[in-house]
């Protein structure tokens, strides 16, 4: 690692590294297998006896065994959990740093400048750092409050609270492979950013959630079909009839998903997924099981020829639209 790398990463650790992955266990009062059981599921390659840990990752191992002890979860609940923050953590901070590359060379450029990019990356630091910690917590509470009312929702209904009836919805560029051949990588970038976002606005209005996004397609469910479909409708809006973006196609499908680590899976989920191979372009297709819950007075459904889908055999999709 470089002066400058070090530099950079002990001004967001804010400590120097002192402590061996034994003494990480020895200190926090677990194994040493448990230790690297918890630091691989943070997402980070094992460093062997290399001092690499500082006494904040002492703390953070201490908290989660103080947890355990208190029985607030046992072991295996802790990895989980751990993962889900380090992946979360993960794609979080490789999105913010993305973003504020830009804004560090805007500062070189300017009346700010340091002299190095470096410079101007460490002045950001100091600056951000609290007041994005905050914000962190703040969105944290946020969606741990949405997340608590929507499971409060599905005990009313459902005997099992990881199992849900939900519309999955799938969005998809038409040839992206094709199209990122053609552009520059930076001009795929912000093609990816730009369809990612306008599709989170979309599906954030029509009280939908984003459960993935996968750079050429986005990933949804809304807990109503209705709702379901204006968003497949937004999205098409928004991206396949604006003439500077691409062409789009979503489909829907509806039923019993299990929900499991931030993410869902079911029937449904991959229907969706299939259905977007048979859409036209800008047109939304859903199955029989999504018709069969739109209004008729509403929507007019029409079905289209039987057709193999795989992992699913001959199906029957359904056109649709608003009268």
């Amino acid at each position: 690692m470089t002066d400058n790398e070090n530099s950079l990463e002990r001004a967001i650790l804010g400590e120097v590294p002192l402590f061996s992955a034994a003494d990480v266990a020895e200190e926090s009062g677990i194994s040493l297998d448990e230790t690297r059981r918890l630091w691989r599921a943070l997402g980070f390659p094992e460093h062997g006896n290399e001092r690499a840990f500082t006494s904040a990752d002492v703390g953070a191992v201490a908290t989660v065994v103080d947890a355990i002890d208190a029985g607030l979860f046992d072991l295996d609940l802790a990895v989980n959990l751990t993962r889900g923050v380090g992946q979360t953590m993960a794609r979080l901070a490789d999105w913010e740093v993305g973003a504020l590359v830009h804004r560090v060379e805007e500062l070189e450029a300017g009346d700010q400048a340091t002299g190095t990019r470096v410079g101007s990356a460490l002045r950001m630091i100091e600056d951000l750092s609290e007041p994005f910690e905050s914000l962190l917590i703040y969105a944290w509470r946020r969606h741990l409050a949405a997340a608590v009312v929507r499971m409060q929702a599905m005990s009313a209904s459902e005997e099992d609270l990881h199992t849900t009836r939900v519309s999955v919805g799938f969005a998809d560029i038409v040839s992206f492979t094709a199209l990122s051949n053609e552009i520059s990588r930076e001009k795929v970038g912000d093609l990816v950013e730009l369809f990612e976002s306008r599709c989170a606005d979309v599906i954030a209005t029509q009280r939908g959630r984003v459960i993935k996004s996968l750079g050429d397609s986005v990933l949804f469910v809304n807990d109503d079909p209705i709702a379901a479909y204006d968003t497949a409708e937004g999205i098409i809006n928004v991206i396949g009839r604006d003439s500077r973006m691409p062409d789009v196609r979503v489909g829907l499908a509806s039923g019993s998903v299990i929900m499991r680590l931030g993410d869902v899976f079911g029937p449904p989920v991959n229907m969706a997924a299939r259905l977007t191979a048979v859409a036209r372009r800008n047109r939304i297709i859903i199955d029989a099981a999504t018709a069969a819950l739109l209004p008729v007075d509403q929507f007019e459904t029409r079905r289209l020829p039987a057709r193999p889908v795989r992992g699913f055999g001959l199906v029957e999709p359904v056109a649709v639209r608003r009268h």
